[in-house]
């Protein structure tokens, strides 16, 4: 007689790192029963992620948690990558034209907490061991010997996932650096930018703050190579910052510091049935660039409409199947991105360290360059796959739109969302027109609409159907009732009359 599971929900999320509390706030706010299992008993002090892009800050603000985290770190308006060469990302379109910089832990504990106001179950120290799906569900088992049961699950528990081992996906690639050195230390002068890089033939070093007072190294010293784990002493800390940054800082008091090595690697599917992988569960990068995080979190910005979706019967199974299609290509550009970024910065060879030197030298001239990169990196740049014949927009992320009420509202009534991503606070798909559509009525459970503040503006015939993502799902100009319907129809499931 098989035994009855100790919890029973419709997704388990396997780790609770920033993707996995990101991913769970979004189904419980909509309505999805969530269980988060972390391996971890308590929070760890490892922190390798500072940087939070503007495409993040982007899908925080649609979240209305932006601004709180934003209060918590410094924002830059360009980023350094090696020495003198940046990015500069003050002209970004975005209402986040810079970088966040702020320990992990902090995002962490932002989406934690609006988890746990949404009624997401956190339990600790449940360590996944044993897997297996049906056609109705997933069975997960746990170190302590329970088990959990849900109709979908979603691994996002690291570089080195249970999940993903356990359902046997691959996760081919290569260790980029080895020996990167990890520390937590103070410093009696602080540097200059908020965020210290050096790099030179001897190797590199990054220098981040915590906001407390301590500091997080990140190094790599070529002729000091320790394995993984070792735990380098102060004074070669203090040398590799200072061979490659041209001081140290009054570098002190280390009261922790490890080594490990840094890979690139991507799994060849995100999803086996009813189990997903999304974070460093499906991608790992190297640290240049920042991006590890962020693109972690927009994974699960993807995916969670569509699970939604699916678990209220208004997808089809093909739905789900767009989180590898829109999701995959991304991952393998951040490791084309961030990789050579880091090849540049470890380079032996003559010539490209000649690069490097020419690169550093006219640097802040490559405005083309620079504008490219900083869409690139920030992840403003990224779109989705569009159908033949759609719409310019469809798969496009929309900017932060100002919208004004359809009609006048009634004395005292509220006037409704002043901006885009405040409309999608609401986690539903947002429709953008200027005229008043009867048509959306049967799906106003679903939907919301708004009018851009700007009723002559390049896109004032074009009706947006705006995904909970804020990517363009569907666009049309003047469109008739019925092409409307029949969007809405595709996109939201069947009408409330129906």
């Amino acid at each position: 007689m098989a035994v009855k599971p100790t919890t029973e929900t419709d997704v388990i999320i396997v780790g609770a790192g920033p993707t996995g509390l990101l991913l769970a706030g979004d189904l419980a706010a909509a309505g999805v029963g969530v269980t988060v299992l972390e391996k971890r008993s308590a929070e760890s002090n490892l922190t390798r992620a500072f940087a939070v892009h503007a495409r993040t800050l982007e899908l925080l603000d649609a979240r209305g948690l932006a601004d709180e985290l934003i209060a918590t770190g410094r924002p830059l308006s360009g980023l350094r990558m090696l020495n003198k060469v940046g990015i500069d990302l003050s002209s970004l379109p975005s209402r986040f034209p810079f970088v966040l910089i702020t320990p992990q832990y902090n995002v962490e504990r932002v989406l934690q907490e609006r988890a746990e106001r949404a009624g997401v179950t956190v339990l600790r120290g449940a360590e996944v061991t044993g897997l297996r799906q049906d056609g109705e569900g997933v069975t997960l088992e746990t170190r302590d010997g329970h088990s959990h049961r849900a109709r979908y699950t979603v691994g996002t528990d690291g570089v080195r996932s249970a999940v993903r081992e356990l359902l046997g996906i691959p996760f081919p690639g290569e260790s980029v650096v080895d020996s990167v050195v990890l520390a937590d230390v103070r410093l009696e002068r602080e540097p200059a930018d908020a965020i210290a890089v050096g790099a030179n033939k001897t190797g590199f070093s990054f220098i981040a703050p915590f906001g407390d007072g301590w500091y997080r190294v990140i190094a790599w010293d070529r002729n000091e190579q320790h394995p993984d784990g070792s735990t380098p002493t102060p004074e070669q800390l203090s040398a590799i910052v200072q061979a490659t940054q041209g001081e140290d800082f009054g570098l002190h008091d280390v009261r922790w510091s490890s080594t490990f090595h840094s890979d690139e690697r991507q799994a060849p599917t995100y999803r086996s049935g009813r189990v997903f992988l999304a974070g460093d569960a499906a991608h790992c990068h190297s640290p240049a660039g920042g991006q590890g995080m962020n693109t972690g979190l927009q994974d699960a910005a993807n995916l969670s409409w569509k699970l939604a979706a699916a678990l209220r019967g208004r997808a089809t199974d093909a739905l789900l199947d767009t989180y590898q299609t829109e999701r995959h290509p991304v991952g393998k550009a951040v490791l084309r991105t961030s990789g050579a970024l880091i090849r540049l910065a470890l380079a032996e060879s003559a010539p490209t360290r000649a690069l490097r030197g020419a690169l550093t030298a006219i640097g802040g001239h490559l405005d083309l360059l620079t504008e490219r990169g900083a869409r690139t990196v920030s992840g403003i740049e990224i779109a989705y796959p569009a159908p033949k014949g759609a719409h310019p927009q469809v798969g496009k992320r929309v900017p932060d739109l100002r919208l004004t009420a359809l009609s006048k509202p009634a004395e005292g009534a509220p006037t409704g969302p002043e901006r885009l991503y405040e409309a999608l606070r609401a986690g539903t798909f947002v429709l953008v027109s200027n005229d008043e559509l009867t048509a959306v009525e049967p799906w106003a459970d679903r939907l919301v609409t708004v009018a851009p503040a700007d009723p002559h503006g390049k896109l004032a015939d074009t009706v947006l159907l705006i995904r909970p993502d804020g990517y363009v799902a569907w666009a049309a100009v003047d469109p008739g009732e019925g092409e409307l319907r029949e969007a809405l129809t595709s996109w939201l499931g069947a009408p409330a009359e129906d």
